[in-house]
């Protein structure tokens, strides 16, 4: 195998799960060690074949100039399982274990000497320690204390060793003892990431491998083995010298840091903040009408989502200002009130955010929240994937980690979320939450980490639960897949992991657990949460464009999705068809099944309790009916599994982005790429329309309405504020929330059996004002209907009701004024009726008749 055949092998930079152990044996001159070194190994793998499995056995000729390259290929002729690559010439020990660890497809890779010096028998206590450790590296220390030299090199020549050893550990991989030795024993798919990343040639290979795992924060592991000098070693005092010369100009050419102080998932550098800045430049392109206009834009697609979030913002830095208790307010649904922590009012940000609201306004806040969460949530993806599954520091990695980003963070559902939910868009605790995870699994700091994992959970709740919840599918799913393909890899993770979990339980319960009970059996507490229908993905919407898509059709997305804030799915059939290959070709790769597994299962989560065949008759059953009763999840929009899928997407495109990215073959890699940009430019988002928001009537705005009430009243406005029109809360927001209303847009309880519902209970007269405003004839006005609308008003507490302009205001205005026998009065651009004055009047006529009788 050439080095071009490697460059190719290089794609593979995962293990294939029928490869057990790849064992890497340089060689440069060692015709006459070669064969014995050879038949050692392979006798020692075939002694035990139930513990090794699967085994490949690499011999890199780097540039030999003897028969070495002969030897190994006759070695390879006699068994299948050798394979040998070859260098044209002698480039040094470093470029030759790169080229034979990316040629590498073991679940672990071995790196030892063609001398043996240490003994390959090692293999057993070394394979047991990293099994043990679960970390990333075990190395066979010479200068661990309970190490066996059984031939020791010259006196000089051992202490010339030992300094330079010393004198490497003190400068690039502070705490590991012995970085020159040559048997090593790695995670396969680690040690593919740091040599791809890797630039030397030369001896300083083994620390630059091992600062690598240092900053990615994966384990090394010391492990005392038997060693013997051999004669004829080609390794010499002067070599450590040469070691630090190499680092010292990797580090002059590159700029890259050797210590534990930087490296992925530790500090920010350029590449990174780069990606951060074409986050936030795409964030703020896709929001760039509403931030032209913050005064009067409104996004078209919100509803009356914005009106409902501005609310929510304004309300809790209002409760904060006057430290009231910000989980619960009486200024809409008046006089139950509205159970905050029951509502997505993402404390986790309005709270800290509660200056902003206060100084510039919950418009700039709602603004802020969308934009720079949307950027926050790219950049974790980002960080997750450069840190877990495109590992290296080359630019083809962080491309890679960032196109996946884009796609986990900007996919069509995220962006129609995006249109009023900032509980779906703002996910960027996500990520971070799975990072611990992972990290959990590599039992490396388990208390430490389930701690953070706690902490970090509890915050999300703060931003959305139902996201939570989402997530913890999606890992289960992932795992589910993963597990039983890498069964090494569970070993190891199971019991860090529940220990981690146990941790995280036991710091976030304290944290939430009283906002939880107040969200549960607190004042205006609900049980699950009525939808309406339409409440699934058709198998169809999948392989649609969404509206906001730049091949979208917004009529032909209408008809797959239950409004344009909930189009969940939307992917569009040129991305299924790339992401069908992707898995197709790389189906070897563990991590590639189980995103593929997670993605489908969502998937089929989402199509609800029953789904029919595309152009067919035929209804199935889906896997929804036994989850849709279920606690939690009774009250979660189903369709809104497949936001599942964008992550796993996500990162099947960076795999598939490294790899061709690192493609040697010219017509292969634009080939590849080509499909790629084919798959995501149909699904790119275009920005958000915005519509001019209708004007506070004066009335409102210039504070008016203070004269016409009283202490403890309400302002009614005609109709009552609903999910349907809930302008009245924007009257609330952008004054100052001086006054409060009966009705409004909220999630509260309805019935004995308090089922959530959207708004305040219905009522006889909100119901009729709501039905004319809709277009209902107005019905004949007696003497009940008029004692039910005074019953209405007296329990909203009403001092005022106003009749703002709008569709059908005279038949409201008609059907007002016979509730309240009067026609009111034009005030500050809106009819008014003070119930006051009414009262005044009603008492007046009393008086009257009697005086007549």
């Amino acid at each position: 195998m050439t080095s071009a055949n490697v460059s190719s092998a290089a794609l593979a930079a995962t293990s294939d799960p029928a490869v057990d152990l790849t064992v890497v044996v340089p060689a440069y001159n060692e015709e006459a060690r070669l064969p014995l070194t050879l038949d050692a190994i392979r006798e020692h793998l075939n002694a035990d074949p139930g513990r090794w499995g699967t085994w490949e056995l690499i011999v890199v000729d780097d540039g030999s100039t003897d028969g070495t390259a002969r030897v190994a290929r006759e070695a390879a002729a006699e068994d299948s399982r050798i394979q040998v690559v070859t260098c044209d010439r002698n480039r040094g020990k470093g470029h030759a274990l790169r080229l034979g660890v990316l040629s590498s497809y073991g679940r672990r890779v071995l790196l030892t000497d063609a001398d043996l010096a240490t003994p390959i028998d090692e293999l057993d206590r070394v394979d047991k320690q990293l099994t043990a450790e679960g970390g990333g590296a075990a190395i066979g220390s010479r200068a661990h204390p309970d190490s066996r030299i059984e031939v020791h090199q010259r006196p000089l020549r051992e202490w010339l060793g030992r300094m330079g050893n010393r004198l490497i550990r003190a400068v690039a991989v502070p705490g590991v003892h012995d970085t020159q030795c040559g048997f090593k024993l790695f995670d396969g798919d680690k040690a593919r990431a740091a040599f791809a990343d890797s630039r030397i040639d030369g001896w300083g290979i083994d620390v630059e491998i091992l600062s690598f795992f240092r900053r990615s924060g994966w384990r090394i592991t010391e492990v005392p083995v038997r060693w013997a000098h051999r004669a004829g070693s080609k390794v010499r005092p002067v070599d450590y010298a040469k070691v630090l010369l190499e680092l010292g100009r990797l580090k002059a050419r590159t700029g890259r840091a050797l210590t534990r102080s930087a490296g992925p998932g530790r500090g920010l550098r350029r590449a990174d903040l780069a990606v951060l800045g074409l986050f936030l430049l795409a964030s703020l392109l896709l929001y760039k009408n509403l931030w032209s206009d913050l005064d009067r834009g409104y996004l078209a697609d919100s509803m009356q989502d914005q009106n409902q979030w501005e609310w929510f913002f304004a309300v809790t830095a209002d409760n904060v200002a006057h430290l009231r208790n910000p989980l619960f307010t009486t200024l809409q649904g008046h006089p139950d009130g509205v159970n905050l922590m029951a509502n997505t009012v993402m404390l986790g940000l309005s709270v800290p955010l509660a200056p902003v609201t206060l100084a510039l306004g919950p418009t700039v806040t709602w603004a802020l929240v969308l934009t720079l969460g949307l950027t926050a949530t790219a950049y974790a993806w980002y960080r997750l994937i450069a840190r877990h599954l495109v590992a290296g520091r080359a630019v083809r990695n962080r491309c890679a980690a960032a196109l996946g980003a884009a796609l986990c963070a900007f996919a069509p559902p995220m962006i129609s979320h995006g249109n009023a939910h900032p509980n779906f868009l703002v996910l960027f605790m996500i990520p971070v939450i799975i990072d611990r995870a992972l990290r959990l699994c590599e039992g490396r700091r388990v208390v430490r980490d389930g701690v953070l994992l706690g902490l970090f959970a509890a915050y999300q709740i703060f931003l959305g639960e139902e996201p939570l919840l989402l997530a913890a599918v999606g890992m289960l799913l992932f795992a589910l897949s993963y597990a039983p393909a890498r069964r090494d890899v569970a070993r190891v993770a199971w019991r860090p992991l529940l220990s981690g979990l146990g941790i995280g339980v036991a710091v976030a319960v304290p944290l939430v657990a009283f906002p939880l009970w107040w969200q549960f059996f607190g004042p205006q507490s609900y049980t699950d949460v009525l939808h309406g229908d339409n409440t699934f993905n058709s198998p169809l919407s999948f392989l649609e464009f969404s509206g906001r898509s730049l091949l979208g059709d917004e009529a032909r997305a209408d008809l797959l999705a239950m409004n344009r804030t909930e189009q969940n799915a939307f992917y569009g059939w040129p991305l299924v068809a790339f992401t069908v290959a992707v898995v197709v070709r790389l189906w070897r790769l563990a991590v590639v099944r189980a995103l593929a597994f997670t993605a489908v299962a969502a998937a089929f989560l989402s199509l609800g309790v029953h789904f029919r065949v595309p152009y067919t008759d035929i209804v199935l059953t889906g896997p929804w009916r036994w989850l849709a009763d279920r606690p939690l999840f009774e009250s979660v929009i189903e369709s809104r599994m497949a936001m599942i899928c964008a992550p796993a997407l996500g990162m099947l495109v960076a795999l598939a982005a490294d790899r061709l990215l690192a493609t040697p073959v010219r017509v292969n890699r634009l080939t590849g790429l080509a499909a790629l940009a084919a798959a995501l430019v149909p699904i790119a988002p275009t920005p958000y329309p915005v519509r001019e928001r209708p004007e506070i009537p004066a009335f409102v705005a210039d504070g008016m309405y203070r004269e016409h009430l009283g202490p403890g009243e309400t302002l009614v406005p005609v109709p009552l504020p609903d999910p349907g029109n809930a302008e009245a809360l924007h009257w609330q927001s952008a004054t100052g929330l001086g006054f409060r209303v009966p009705g409004g847009y909220f999630n509260g309880p309805w019935g004995p059996d308090r089922i959530g519902i959207y708004g305040a209970s219905p009522r006889h007269t909100s119901n009729l004002l709501r039905d004319i405003r809709y277009g209902a004839p107005v019905p004949e006005i007696g003497a009940n209907w008029r004692a039910q609308a005074r019953a209405d008003l007296e329990y909203w507490r009403a001092g005022v009701v106003v009749l703002p302009p709008q569709d059908n205001d005279g038949p409201l205005h008609e059907a007002v004024a016979k509730l309240l026998g009067s026609p009111g009065e034009r005030i500050g651009g809106v009819w008014v009726w003070d119930l006051h004055t009414l009262d005044d009047d009603s008492d007046a006529d009393s008086d009257s008749s009697a005086r007549d009788g």
